[in-house]
């Protein structure tokens, strides 16, 4: 097993009880929290924190595609933010404004440091041993990202379906969320709505990757054709691929005819053991075909 946070004990210490194990995604899986999330907060404290007020059109541009419209959607905010900067700096629309995009050396040496989770705690731990005035900025701009969030995501509740569908698979399966959202927003969101009675534990960014999280809960604990991973985004296929797991995708722009869809077919299957193969490879290639690798304006 792998060595993980502290915060990762509920993960390493979970018993089944249960044959089956389902990980499910929060932000645009199982709420539709995204397009809130990004266009919102995440978005504005870029261009304000970072100061990208003179191409804040195309900052919004190169956000939105990483975050939502890409194959990159759903990652971790700090490569997500670096790789907003590159395709800005790239852009000849940028340059002719003779902005300065960051380049954030500092911020990119975190990201690679695999000793310190990439969240707020991992980064004010970090900026102890390695203070620099790029990562204040960078804090400032996590901190006011959550800060946004918390103020202004209320009241949107989970996508049609997937009540349902927990409370369908809860008596047969263990239910664990597996996100890369800070774990406070998280358990204030599923309990707002009532199902975190549903899940046996909320793993967000604080605990590790999303990889870490299957592979602490569930890997070694049930056959891997028993352990689903449910997600809107690459990086949730890749968790699940990560430990041998199975994937059931939730389309962007599709959520709800998803859910549906898992509620009356995908579900049963899982349980019946005919859930692999064909049937799971037809809809990962549905999923891929959403969300592009070039940004449209490249096209």
């Amino acid at each position: 097993m792998s060595d993980y946070p502290e915060a990762a004990r509920p993960l390493a210490e979970l018993t089944p009880r249960h044959e089956f194990f389902v990980g499910i995604d929060s932000d645009g899986c199982a709420f539709d929290t995204m397009e809130v999330k990004h266009k919102e907060c995440f978005i504005p404290e870029i261009i304000k924190v970072w100061g990208l007020q003179p191409v804040s059109k195309y900052a919004r541009e190169a956000a939105e595609f990483v975050n939502l419209y890409s194959k990159w959607r759903g990652i971790n905010r700090w490569p997500a933010l670096t790789m907003v900067f590159d395709l800005l700096a790239e852009r000849p629309e940028v340059e002719a404004r003779g902005v300065e995009i960051p380049s954030a050396p500092r911020l990119r040496e975190f990201i690679k440091d695999d000793n310190y989770p990439k969240s707020n705690d991992g980064l004010a731990a970090y900026m102890s041993v390695f203070p620099d005035s790029e990562l204040d900025r960078a804090m400032a701009w996590t901190t006011g990202v959550n800060d946004a969030v918390a103020d202004m995501v209320h009241g949107v509740p989970p996508f049609p379906w997937v009540r349902e569908s927990l409370a369908a698979l809860a008596d047969t399966a263990d239910l664990i969320v597996v996100s890369a959202t800070p774990v406070e927003a998280l358990t204030r969101e599923w309990h707002e709505h009532d199902i975190a009675r549903y899940v046996r534990v909320i793993a967000g960014q604080e605990m590790g990757k999303k990889a870490l999280h299957l592979e602490l809960a569930a890997a070694g604990n049930y056959p891997a054709d028993r352990i689903l991973m449910i997600g809107d985004a690459p990086g949730d296929r890749k968790a699940a691929v990560a430990n041998g797991a199975l994937f059931f995708p939730i389309n962007p722009g599709y959520e709800e005819a998803s859910w549906r869809r898992f509620l009356d077919e995908a579900m049963q299957r899982f349980f019946d053991g005919t859930y692999g193969g064909e049937y799971e490879s037809a809809l990962i290639a549905e999923f891929e075909n959403l969300l592009p690798e070039t940004p449209p304006w490249k096209s």
